[in-house]
């Protein structure tokens, strides 16, 4: 009973209480109910607001139960009113905060008595505030309801308080589980923080029903679709959207960042179906990616360009030739950057030499390259062209910065260079122009021109900027080919200047050759052929490690000291050795000059063969060079195997062998140095096969020989030197050798001097037979008194091969000793002591050389157009060698 007692007084206290609660809530619903009723909006928009609203206004207060439904103006005019005189009345009143947007309740006491009232906004569909509406109710109104029903609040009472006791239990139990456990307070922020996220978020979001109609849509969704106030409802085919948008919203597929145009917007949907988890439908979330999609398209221009430059450093200056550097630069800027790329030169910067810095000259530029599928329009490769003053390229070299030109229809600098050209140009199509000077080392080397046609954009200030990256690139790889063009002129001009510049006259072998400097610089190959004393030819062939000045001046200094010591008649395998002792010297030299302490190791290979073509013996040694070739007559290719000794310089003292082979008359010698059969494509062994199949085949002279093996074993682009040297060998037959063998007696000098002068006359030689009596003479009494058995006499008579006419007489006396003789002047006293005196007067050349068995001494008259040797005042030549006073 207490506690019934206590809960009617509670609840007759609480429905007291209630009375004003009841007054806020009736009249704020009410009001709220009429500001948001179906076209409230509209009538008050209307141009009769007050005819439309008054009796919907009055139905609504009966219905209600309040005192009145007040509709104002945001101008304080009455439309609405229980009484009504007060319509079109101005009043003022505490609307400002409803006026505002926001609803609100008050209490006041009027004449009625203790009166609540409610005003509430009326809300158009943009947010704006268009009227106010208020409801006032007066207390004992409520009141009066509240009474009748405390009859009844008693009788239920005690019915509520057993039901409500057993059935609080069970509803709360209930809400708990509808509610996944969230009080109220939690309920009511899960509900204002959804309400926020989804009006507050930048992403628009969709409800779409299993139907296809559109169920919700937050402000976002609406403003990126531009979605009519009434959108909600209505299927999304019947929105406005474009076709295949409206189609993937209405579709049950989901999507993941598709891309959908909606007016001039690009939208990236997601959308994703709500079952199983929720009811038939899908939520789409929609993101305007337009600005996203114009920087992605900045970054990728960025990125290509970047791209673009780091390509133009791969294969811009593959090479280190000017004209083959300007053209990599056309071929990568075309199509990337521009549809036809040119580049032009100052001339001195294509011959290597320093840009001449003169305006006069820098506006004279040489077509260097063309790339682009209209460069027929323009210069050709190779044309020097004068610019004008005017000229975008004449101003960019003058000025020494880059020159856009966006419309060359209006650029009449351009058009005055060439008229006719420049309408051809237009017509083609090609309408802008970017011209960047080639700078390099602060020293402006050319230009290079970028041209757009129909179908690309103008270039802008953006692409000049690029431009001048890629041309700064781009000109230090064109000064780095430019001194390397410099360096190697001068190079080759030296090495040129320390090879043969012809082929010695000699009888022995029919010589031709062929000298190919590498693309990657000068090197140090060399060859040589060196006529001998005796008939015999010395070939030689060297290769200085390396390439440049050092290798082309130590070659010069190898091929020096090879013809010095080949003019001392050295044995092949002591010339060798001797060069091998140059070489270490050298090096020490260059080690101690080094301020390291480290000097460059000069490294260099070489062969060197004699031909005797008396008896047809080619004595040859090689210092880690690749052996010869040896060609018979009859077409057969032989690599004899040869004894290498170690590279010039390593030897370290040790012997080098010499092999001693028998050629027949006619045979080829091919001697050559290691860039002709080694290259990057091919082996060692897979070179000397393809020598072979080159030199096989028929009988060809040296000089087709050169030509068919250059054919066939050059490469584009050797890397190393070449050297080829091919010689075909001829015998001295019977007829042109007499030999006789001589005692050691004083008295056997007359005879052999007889016979000599027999065979010269039957060789048709009498005008020379006096001298040849008196230089034989002399060497025979040498031989005979200073010298030892056996003692030998040779005549020799040479041919070369051009014409019968010429030729030599040469005179060979050998015997066993291993002393030599040499030219004095004698004393007036001497009795002897002037024999050499005479040969060297009357022979062109004589010397001494060593054998196995001791030495010969020899002497070579020449026969060239039959002239005799001069004879006359031979008496005065002999009387002068003694003073008259003495006489």
């Amino acid at each position: 009973m207490l506690l019934v007692a206590a809960t009617l007084v509670a609840l007759v206290v609480q429905a007291r209480r209630d009375v004003m609660a009841d007054a806020r809530g009736r009249t704020l619903a009410t009001a709220q109910t009429f500001a948001n009723a179906p076209g409230t909006v509209a009538a008050l928009k209307s141009a009769h607001p007050s005819a439309m609203l008054q009796p919907h206004a009055e139905a609504a207060r009966k219905a209600a139960g309040v005192n009145a439904i007040i509709v104002y103006g945001l101008n304080g005019v009455t439309l609405t009113h229980s009484d009504p005189q007060q319509i079109g009345k101005h009043v003022i009143g505490p609307y400002a905060q409803a006026a505002a947007g926001k609803p609100f309740t008050s209490t006041f006491k009027g004449s009625l008595g203790l009166s609540v009232v409610s005003a509430v906004p009326v809300k158009a569909p943009d947010g704006s505030v268009v009227g106010i509406v208020s409801v006032p109710v007066t207390v004992e109104t409520v009141q009066h309801r509240v009474n009748q029903q405390l009859p009844v609040l008693f009788g239920g009472a005690a019915a509520a308080l057993v039901v409500a006791a057993g059935g609080s239990g069970l509803v709360s139990q209930r809400l708990r589980r509808q509610t996944h456990g969230l009080g109220p307070t939690e309920m009511t922020r899960m509900y204002e923080h959804h309400d926020a996220v989804l009006h507050a978020v930048r992403e628009g979001v969709l409800i779409v029903g299993g139907d296809g109609r559109l169920l919700l849509a937050n402000d976002e969704a609406r403003r990126l679709l531009d979605l009519p106030a009434d959108a909600e409802r209505r299927h999304v085919t019947d929105l406005g959207l474009e076709d295949d948008l409206a189609r993937m919203l209405a579709s049950d597929r989901p999507a993941t960042d598709e891309v959908y145009l909606a007016a001039d917007r690009l939208l990236a949907v997601n959308k994703r179906l709500t079952a199983p988890h929720g009811g038939v439908g899908s939520v789409v979330t929609l993101r305007d990616t337009t600005e996203l999609r114009a920087l992605t398209g900045r970054a990728d221009v960025a990125r290509e360009r970047l791209r673009l430059l780091y390509d133009a450093g791969m294969r811009i200056g593959t090479t280190l030739d000017v004209m083959r550097t300007a053209g990599e630069l056309a071929e990568v800027a075309v199509p990337r950057f521009a549809d036809i790329t040119t580049v032009e030169l100052l001339e001195p910067v294509l011959h290597g030499e320093e840009s001449p810095g003169t305006a006069a000259l820098s506006s004279e530029l040489r077509r260097s390259a063309v790339v682009g599928p209209d460069a027929d329009l323009l210069h050709p490769v190779g044309q020097l062209i004068r610019f004008v003053p005017s000229h975008p390229v004449a101003v960019a070299m003058a000025e020494d910065r880059p020159v856009l030109v966006g419309e060359l229809s209006a650029s009449d600098g351009w058009r005055a260079q060439h008229p006719e050209r420049a309408r051809r140009v237009l017509d083609q199509g090609i309408h802008s122009l970017l011209v960047v000077p080639l700078r390099a080392r602060g020293v402006v080397l050319g230009v290079v021109e970028f041209w757009r046609a129909k179908g690309s954009p103008p270039f802008e200030e953006e692409d000049a900027s690029f431009a001048e990256e890629l041309a700064a690139r781009a000109a230090v790889s064109i000064d780095n080919a430019r001194r390397y063009t410099r360096e190697h002129t001068m190079a080759v001009t030296l090495q040129h200047s320390l090879l043969p510049r012809g082929l010695p006259e000699q009888s022995a072998l029919d010589v031709a050759y062929r000298y190919l400097p590498a693309q990657a610089g000068v090197g140090g190959d060399w060859f040589d052929v060196i006529p001998l004393s005796g008939t015999r030819v010395a070939l030689v062939v060297g290769d200085v490690v390396g390439h440049g000045l050092h290798a082309a001046a130590t070659m010069g200094r190898l091929r020096t000291a090879v013809h010095n010591f080949a003019g001392l008649d050295m044995p092949v395998d002591e010339l060798l050795g001797r060069l091998d002792e140059l070489v270490a010297q050298i090096d020490a030299e260059e080690a101690d000059v080094a301020e390291d302490g480290q000097g460059m190791i000069t490294g260099a290979t070489c062969q060197y063969a004699v031909y005797d073509p008396t008896s047809g013996q080619l004595a040859l040694a090689t210092a880690g060079h690749p052996g010869p070739a040896v060609v018979r007559p009859d077409g057969t290719v032989d690599f004899p195997r040869l004894a290498v000794s170690p590279p010039l310089g390593l030897g370290a003292g040790l012997p080098v062998e010499t092999a001693v082979l028998t050629v027949p008359e006619g045979s080829r010698l091919v001697l050559y140095t290691d860039g002709l059969i080694e290259d990057r494509t091919r082996d060692l062994d897979a070179g000397l096969a393809a020598l072979r199949d080159a030199l096989s085949g028929p009988e060809r002279t040296p000089e087709a020989t050169c030509v068919a093996v250059m054919d066939a074993m050059l490469s584009d682009r050797p890397r190393d030197d070449i050297a080829l040297l091919v010689a075909r060998t001829r015998r001295l037959g019977p007829a042109q050798v007499a030999e006789w063998d001589v005692p050691q007696d004083p008295a056997a000098v007359g005879p052999v001097r007889t016979a000599c002068a027999r065979r010269l006359t039957e060789w048709g030689l009498e005008e020379v037979v006096f001298t040849a009596e008196l230089i034989l003479s002399e060497l025979i009494t040498n031989a005979v008194r200073y010298g030892a058995e056996p003692i030998g006499v040779r005549l020799l008579r040479t041919v070369p091969s051009s014409g019968p006419a010429a030729g030599t007489l040469i005179f060979e006396v050998s015997d066993g000793s291993s002393t030599s003789p040499r030219l004095r002047r004698a004393k007036a006293t001497d009795e002897g002591g002037r024999g050499l005196f005479l040969v060297a007067r009357f022979a062109e050349r004589w010397g001494t050389r060593y054998t196995p068995t001791g030495k010969v001494i020899w002497a070579e008259q020449s026969l060239h157009h039959g002239a005799a040797p001069e004879t006359e005042g031979l008496d005065e030549i002999l009387l002068g060698e003694w003073d008259d006073t003495e006489l």
